[in-house]
């Protein structure tokens, strides 16, 4: 596996030179001596299903008027151990988690270190994952004898918990930022944008509830994802949406978050970083991320395989997962699909094709270099300062910023991610300036 990684990682090299050559006053991420920037260690913990309206329900332990009165989380989780505590308890079955996954852990050490030039802002993250390998497979098409279908699910599907699928989903670093425009984020962190009717949150929307919400068929949407409260008539409640009119205004006033996202799978092989935004749903930034939809719409075939010539087959079967990269990059190793190849039952093919050079506009605006090495991811995020784009938190020399930070490994998704309280990040500021990560400029 090391040798795989190493692959990996040389190519990434590659394009990380190409972006730092690109910016005339850029460092060369790969060439940062991190061992001179102070690290930051960041807890994280399982969450469960503590969505905002529970933290703000009578169930949260008495807290629930001091969480609508605006009081921060931290100000009552406050003692050495909080985070751990609360992970311990909350990954095992309970109120807060009614599907608990077996094994799975309830707490993590984040280590955070930042650094930044005149052009860019270099977030490195580590964190040891729960598995023996590196977590870079995502779901895959597998044939069955006669058509092509999705093969592998995240752990918290209940197909998987039942054993009648195999737990498969990247391992995934991000980052949600505020710039002090968002009411609320300064104290609850990404607790504002989980709620109840969410995928797999309590009072799971149907798909007739989404069909029938004036907000969700305006913009297009056929499931309930992340949100902030200001985009409701009714903070705690999906439904109630605002109009489209009114979104507009709060977006150009910046009351969003802006969310960074590394995928191990449709991301890490292109050394990039998704670039999207919350505000009333999950969203993508302008123009094209670096992954898309590998499955024909009509006939659920693949439109690309594996290009035999140049990896040495044109599919992989499932007693090759966790044993190499299984990446499905458009420019490097991909082939039209042919219908013709001689296709067996149980022949797979990723359902996600990647590239670099289809990725653009301002969803292609992060990069990314990053290694899997006995157990431990290191991320370094690249994000480009004074970013002028409607849908992005400008980041700048000075500034201080709200964040939040999430894990996710063990093949899996969604709330089974591990996450951190609220915490501050300051670009080079004073001493004066009290900050939990303050980022250091590069000579």
């Amino acid at each position: 596996m090391k040798k795989n990684v190493l692959f990996a990682q040389v190519a990434m090299l590659g394009i990380i030179a190409a972006f730092a050559s690109g910016h005339a006053a850029a460092a060369d991420p790969a060439k940062i001596n991190w061992s001179k920037i102070p690290a930051t260690t960041v807890h994280l913990f399982y969450p469960g299903q503590s969505s905002l309206e529970w933290l703000a329900s009578d169930a949260h332990e008495g807290a629930g008027k001091s969480v609508k009165a605006g009081k921060a989380c931290s100000s009552c989780h406050d003692e050495k151990d909080a985070e751990r505590e609360l992970g311990e308890k909350l990954v095992k079955a309970g109120p807060l988690e009614p599907m608990p996954v077996a094994g799975k852990e309830g707490y993590k050490d984040l280590k955070v270190q930042a650094a930044f030039d005149d052009k860019n802002a270099y977030l490195r993250f580590q964190w040891k994952t729960q598995n023996a390998y590196p977590g870079t497979e995502h779901q895959y098409l597998r044939f069955d004898g006669h058509e092509w279908k999705v093969w592998g699910f995240p752990k918290l599907d209940k197909i998987v918990q039942d054993r009648q699928m195999m737990g498969i989903y990247e391992d995934r670093m991000s980052i949600m930022i505020d710039d002090g425009k968002v009411p609320g984020f300064a104290q609850q962190g990404c607790w504002l944008s989980c709620h109840d009717g969410q995928r797999d949150m309590p009072k799971q929307f149907t798909k007739e509830e989404v069909a029938a919400n004036p907000l969700l068929t305006a913009i297009k949407k056929s499931d309930v994802r992340k949100y902030l409260p200001d985009s409701r008539t009714n903070p705690y409640d999906w439904k109630t949406g605002k109009s489209v009119e009114e979104l507009a205004k709060i977006k150009a006033a910046g009351g969003f978050v802006d969310l960074i996202q590394w995928r191990a799978h449709r991301s890490f092989p292109v050394s990039m970083a998704d670039d999207g935004y919350v505000l009333e749903w999950r969203l993508g930034d302008a123009g094209k991320d670096m992954f898309a939809g590998n499955a024909d719409a009509k006939t659920h075939a693949p439109k690309y395989m594996w290009d035999a010539s140049k990896v040495g087959y044109k599919s992989i079967t499932v007693d090759q997962l966790h044993k190499g990269d299984h990446f499905l990059i458009r420019e490097k190793n991909a082939v039209a699909f042919d219908p013709n190849a001689g296709w067996k039952e149980g022949d797979l093919i990723p359902d996600y094709v990647i590239s670099r050079e289809d990725a653009q506009g301002s969803a292609a605006d992060n990069g990314a270099l990053a290694s899997w090495h006995d157990g431990t991811w290191t991320v370094v995020m690249i994000r480009p300062l004074g970013l002028a784009n409607s849908d992005d938190k400008a980041l700048k020399a000075g500034g201080v910023y709200n964040v939040g930070f999430a894990a996710h490994d063990d093949n899996i998704t969604t709330r089974g991610h591990h996450v951190s309280f609220v915490k501050t990040l300051g670009l080079g500021v004073g001493k004066a300036t009290k900050v939990d990560i303050n980022a250091v400029r590069l000579p």
